[in-house]
């Protein structure tokens, strides 16, 4: 699982969201419900590798891109197909939900 920042956003999510669904988890290290869902969408970036790019983007550090996407509730999780914001969840959530919101992103 990559992490990015505000200077790589636009490689790493814009562009490669022309290619491939791209799933940005938009956190910071003091949140605990964010520490919750860290080790389910770690799981699933494995999962999902080839199909679908799962990034992280630590909000404390890039607070540009955070401030773009109106993320003011933690840990907020967005899906970016063709350029485009397409879908999102704020909070945290199951492994089988998570999966089930990515497979209906594809």
């Amino acid at each position: 699982m990559t992490d990015i920042t505000d200077e790589t956003f636009e490689k790493e999510v814009i562009e490669q969201s022309k290619k491939m669904t791209v799933v940005v988890d938009f956190w910071a290290p003091w949140c605990g419900p964010c520490l919750m869902l860290k080790p389910i969408i770690e799981k699933l970036a494995e999962e999902y590798k080839g199909k679908v790019s799962i990034v992280k983007l630590n909000v404390e550090d890039n607070q540009e891109i955070a401030g773009k996407y109106d993320i003011m509730t933690i840990p907020s999780v967005k899906v970016f197909k063709n350029g485009q914001e397409v879908d999102g969840f704020v909070g945290a959530q199951s492994e089988a939900s998570m999966r089930k919101w990515i497979d209906g992103n594809l």
